[in-house]
């Protein structure tokens, strides 16, 4: 059995801002995130890990370094979505510049492009799949940490789960959260075992 604990990355000074989007724009944490991170490395440090990943972004790597003290390995199919034309802005300011491409993105974001000119929900599932794919073949059992962000793993778990990927906003990953899930060895099976979680 792959134990899995999927972690987003500590608070950011956009996250504290009126969740301005982040997308690909790489900002570090704030004093709050590392904080964050390291109350992370407490409530893990009775777990040993067989590997540790993150998006390349330096907001997710920090926190997966803080809270592992191992080496991370960075991976670009973690990186956050890119969020298009809603890049640095408030989910209130691109509203009204274009409430459409948000209706669109709420209704079908499998179909649709975040921003009108970034990802599709389902490219941005396809590639973090492929990525948990490839873990699990490299990783039979044991346990791993992998620090990401609040689109890709809602979007991926949403996706898990069966569920249409418009709900994926349903799911909540605070900042320095953990979801733990399972990936069995026989058959792949992916079982959620805690959201939003602290050990």
């Amino acid at each position: 059995m792959l134990n899995i604990y999927l972690l987003r990355h500590g608070q950011t000074a956009w996250n504290a801002d009126n969740n301005r989007y982040c997308g690909r724009s790489d900002i570090p944490l704030t004093a709050k995130g590392i904080q964050q991170a390291e109350l992370v490395k407490d409530q893990l440090q009775s777990i040993t890990f067989d590997g540790v990943y993150s998006s390349p972004l330096e907001r997710a790597f920090m926190t997966a370094n803080i809270a592992s003290g191992v080496h991370v390995i960075k991976d670009q199919r973690l990186i956050e979505a890119d969020f298009g034309s809603w890049e640095k802005k408030t989910k209130e300011e691109f509203i009204a510049e274009n409430a459409q491409l948000w209706n669109n993105w709420m209704n079908d974001p499998s179909a649709h492009k975040a921003g009108g000119t970034g990802e599709s929900g389902k490219e941005i599932v396809t590639r973090v799949d492929a990525f948990f794919s490839d873990i699990a073949r490299k990783h039979r059992n044991g346990n791993i940490l992998v620090a990401a962000h609040n689109g890709v793993n809602r979007l991926y778990l949403a996706y898990k789960l069966g569920m249409p990927l418009k709900n994926y906003r349903m799911l909540v990953q605070d900042n320095a959260a953990i979801t733990m899930f399972t990936i069995d060895e026989q058959g792949g099976q992916f079982t959620l075992q805690h959201l939003n979680s602290k050990f």
